[in-house]
C-alpha cells in the first residue's frame, strides 16, 4: 500500500485509529478456547466488528510465535484474511526486527513477500545496512523504532551524544539511508512532548504512535504537536480496545470502544 492510499483511507473512514491485536490466550472469553484456533476465532471476530473504524491493525508477532507453529499459522490467516476481506486495511508487522544484510533481506522477505504485510517494525541499533535491505520492497514501508513509549526509553533514546539525543541523531542518519522515503517511525504517545522538536527532523514522515489508553497517552496532546497537512499520524491502541470485554460481548465492547477513539479522530480532523 502506498502512503497516499493511506491517507485516502484516513479521509474516508476519519479515522488514523490502528488496532493491535496483541492475543494472549489467558485474556480472550473463554468460550473460544473451544475452537479449532482460538487466536483467529479472535481476530478475525475483532476485525469484522472494527474494520470500519479503524485505518491499520498491527499484530505483534511476539503473542504469536509465543505459541509455536500453531501461534504463526494463526498470524497468517489473520493477515491472509484482512487482505482478503479488507484490502484497504494498513497492516504493520510489529516485529522490531533488524540484523545485517543478508538477514535482514530475509526478514523482509518473510514479512513483505510470504504473509503479505504492508510494513514492518525495525529496530536501526544496527545501522544502515540492517535497515536498506527493508527499504528496498516497492510500496512497502518501513517502521523505525524512534522514540518508544516504555520507560526503558530513557536509557539508551534520550542520552546525548556529540551534543544530539541519540533519537534525533536516529531520525536524522535515517534520512540520508537509501529509499528513506518508505520510511515510518515509532514514536510514544506517552512521549508527545517530544514531538514539536520530532516534526522540525521529519516533517512529513507518518508516526505510529503506542501507548493512546491503557499506557496513558493523551490523543490531544499527539495531535496537537504530531499532526501534519496529511495527518500523518497513527494512533495505535491495543488492549484497552481488545480487551474491553472478556464476555460474549467482546467484539461488540470492542467496536464501542473503538468507535469513541475514531469520534475524537474525527472531530480532531474537522476542527
Amino acid at each position: 500500500m502506498t502512503t497516499q492510499q493511506l491517507i485516502t483511507q484516513i479521509k474516508k473512514k476519519q479515522s488514523f485509529l490502528c488496532i493491535g491485536l496483541d492475543v494472549d490466550l489467558n485474556k480472550i472469553p473463554q468460550h473460544l478456547l473451544e475452537e479449532e484456533d482460538p487466536i483467529f476465532a479472535f481476530n478475525k471476530a475483532i476485525i469484522d466488528a472494527t474494520h470500519q473504524l479503524c485505518v491499520a491493525y498491527k499484530p505483534n508477532t511476539a503473542f504469536y510465535e509465543a505459541y509455536g507453529i500453531k501461534g504463526w499459522q494463526a498470524l497468517e490467516k489473520t493477515i491472509s484474511y484482512l487482505n482478503d476481506k479488507h484490502p484497504e486495511i494498513y497492516t504493520i508487522a510489529d516485529a522490531k526486527r533488524g540484523d545485517i544484510g543478508n538477514t535482514s533481506t530475509m526478514y523482509a522477505k518473510a514479512f513483505f513477500e510470504d504473509l503479505g504485510f504492508d510494513s514492518v517494525t525495525v529496530a536501526p541499533y544496527m545501522g544502515k545496512d540492517s535497515v536498506e535491505p527493508f527499504l528496498a520492497f516497492e510500496d512497502k514501508h518501513t517502521i523505525l523504532l524512534a522514540l518508544t513509549s516504555n520507560q526503558g526509553a530513557f536509557d539508551f533514546q534520550t542520552k546525548t551524544v556529540d551534543g544530539v539525543e541519540l533519537y534525533k541523531q536516529v531520525l536524522k542518519t535515517s534520512k540520508t539511508w537509501k529509499n528513506s522515503e518508505n520510511l515510518m517511525y515509532v514514536v510514544g504517545a506517552t512521549k508527545a512532548e517530544f514531538l514539536a522538536e520530532i516534526r522540525q527532523i521529519i516533517p512529513d514522515s507518518f508516526l505510529l504512535v503506542p501507548g493512546v489508553g491503557a499506557q496513558g497517552g493523551n490523543l490531544q496532546d499527539v495531535c496537537k504537536y504530531g499532526m501534519t497537512d496529511t495527518v500523518g499520524l497513527l494512533i495505535n491502541s491495543s488492549r484497552g480496545i481488545i480487551y474491553a470485554s472478556q464476555n460474549a460481548d467482546f467484539a461488540q465492547a470492542a467496536a464501542a470502544k473503538a468507535k469513541e477513539l475514531q469520534l475524537q479522530m474525527s472531530e480532531i480532523l474537522n476542527a
